[in-house]
């Protein structure tokens, strides 16, 4: 019984992985990314609009990243968005395309980055937590009311203990990946 809690449970374990991937993908390392502007917010005929979905974001140079927009009024509210923004960007339009450079990390910036990426390891692990206790309590309520066993209710929490460690490790995987990244010069 407390295999099916943890079974039901696990995709919100993956939901919590995969915004930290998310996040982590938004964090800027010196390389251009598809991800640090594709869910910018643009202001698309009164609608606020991520911007993948009002325009072709290329990527051909590594620090380089190129922004079509389908409809060309809209390159004054792109360009906007990615200036009121807080990636520190400097948008160059020519009139058909928005450039932004990347410039290049200095040791101080990476030394904050790898900050903010252990804080958002951090929140992705809290998160994990916090679901732990809630399967937890699941289990317990399961034992009170007599529908397991008291070594059932320790074996539940073996298993997830397991699957919070597999998870947590996801995480720790993910975050030493883009800390070197990070550092990579």
């Amino acid at each position: 019984m407390h295999q099916e809690i943890i079974k039901n449970k696990e995709g919100e374990f993956e939901k919590a992985v995969e915004y930290f991937k998310t996040e982590t993908g938004k964090l800027r390392t010196g390389r251009a990314s598809a991800a640090l502007v594709e869910n910018l917010p643009v202001d698309y005929y009164g609608n606020k609009t991520p911007l993948k979905q009002v325009a072709s974001i290329n990527i051909p140079e590594p620090r380089l990243i190129v922004i079509q927009p389908w409809d060309t009024d809209s390159l004054a509210n792109i360009e906007a968005a990615i200036k009121m923004s807080d990636l520190n960007l400097n948008p160059n339009n020519d009139g058909k395309v928005i450039r932004i450079n990347i410039p290049p990390l200095n040791e101080e910036r990476r030394a904050e980055l790898v900050k903010v990426l252990n804080q958002k390891a951090e929140e992705a692990r809290i998160s994990i937590r916090g679901i732990r206790e809630e399967i937890w309590e699941e289990i317990q309520e399961l034992e009170k009311a007599g529908k397991i066993t008291e070594d059932d209710k320790f074996q539940g929490k073996e298993r997830l203990q397991e699957a919070v460690d597999e998870y947590n490790k996801k995480v720790e995987d993910i975050r030493k990946r883009k800390e070197e990244e990070i550092k990579t010069v």
